[in-house]
């Protein structure tokens, strides 16, 4: 079947067979949370991105082969609510940028954007955009064999740049950082993953930048 990124909270999950890598969304409560479960297709290597919720639907995801990894993409406590049992359970790293690390519930490994994180023979990069927290993260992974793929957490949706609380810095920030660091190096193909609801590309987004940035939010 083709992937469409079209789940919902206790529905079933969708799965991409990329090249190189597996890619598994699911939806979780009770804030319609997405996590995502990326398999290295030749290591068997897995690596959960946002342990938001339902911790035992979270494991029972990845299976008898575990997690090497869980990142979580922001401080926002809907992204790791379910962080602590699923590390626990898998011995799974825990990674978050420097700037949000106070506020997970366990020690994680940090990260600063031009990082990278493996998942088997497959590498994601981080990148740093500031606004919907100080340290909000998207990861991207750029297939040799297709499009990029990103997974965005809050700082991208259908429609917008993440919530900034009317703060005007915060938004100039994340517009800013997103317009740079997305828009200006990827191309419109780019499939991009948000923290909720549906998938988008940057090419269905980039004619209402100048929108977004107008109105302020």
């Amino acid at each position: 079947m083709t992937y469409s990124g079209d789940v919902a909270t206790g529905g079933p999950t969708d799965v991409r067979e990329l090249d190189r890598l597996t890619v598994t969304k699911v939806s979780v409560g009770p804030m319609d949370n997405n996590a995502f479960l990326l398999r290295c297709r030749s290591t068997g290597d897995q690596v959960l991105i946002d342990a938001a919720n339902e911790a035992p639907r979270l494991l029972d995801l990845a299976g008898e082969a575990g997690l090497s990894t869980v990142v979580t993409t922001h401080q926002h406590m809907d992204h790791w609510v379910a962080l602590e049992e699923v590390v626990a359970a898998t011995g799974a790293r825990s990674l978050v940028h420097v700037d949000d690390a106070e506020g997970l519930p366990i020690p994680s490994e940090t990260l600063r954007d031009g990082d990278t994180v493996a998942v088997g023979d497959c590498t994601l990069e981080v990148i740093h955009l500031v606004g919907h927290t100080p340290g909000s993260i998207a990861l991207l992974y750029r297939d040799p064999a297709g499009i990029p793929h990103l997974f965005t957490g809050d700082s991208l949706f259908p429609g917008g740049v993440g919530n900034t609380h009317q703060d005007p810095a915060a938004f100039a920030s994340l517009i800013n950082d997103v317009e740079q660091k997305l828009f200006d190096r990827l191309p419109d193909e780019t499939w991009v993953y948000p923290g909720h609801g549906k998938d988008t590309t940057l090419g269905a987004e980039r004619p209402e930048v100048p929108t977004w940035r107008a109105r302020g939010w």
